[in-house]
């Protein structure tokens, strides 16, 4: 088994919708959401599977640290104002873990 790969986290302000965070307290610790909007000093948080896009995860910032952001067509979709599917959510977290595993040798999705 080799040790999780930890990446450091971006200051809370740098949140933009669609970016991809890890959560870093709570029993969902660990796991990749895509931000899907803001409620003052929280943010909303899905990933298609446990959280869906009907129902969001609403976190406080200081429990999240943001990891990056994916080219998938679900961050074009959310930027966009168009619908977005739980689908688009799971196929965008999918590709970008499999883009981190290979550029840093393996990442969990949760």
């Amino acid at each position: 088994m080799t040790p999780k790969q930890t990446i450091p986290a971006m200051p809370a302000d740098c949140y933009e919708l669609a970016d991809i965070v890890r959560s870093v307290n709570g029993r969902d610790e660990g796991k990749l959401f895509f931000v899907i909007g803001f409620d003052g000093e929280y943010v909303l948080l899905a990933d298609g599977r446990g959280r869906r896009i009907e129902k969001p995860k609403r976190k406080k910032l200081k429990h999240t640290e943001r990891v990056g952001q994916s080219a998938s067509r679900a961050v074009e979709k959310l930027k966009s104002g168009e619908k977005v599917t739980n689908a688009d959510l799971r196929r965008g977290l999918s590709d970008y873990a499999g883009e981190a595993e290979e550029s840093e040798g393996g990442m969990t999705i949760g």
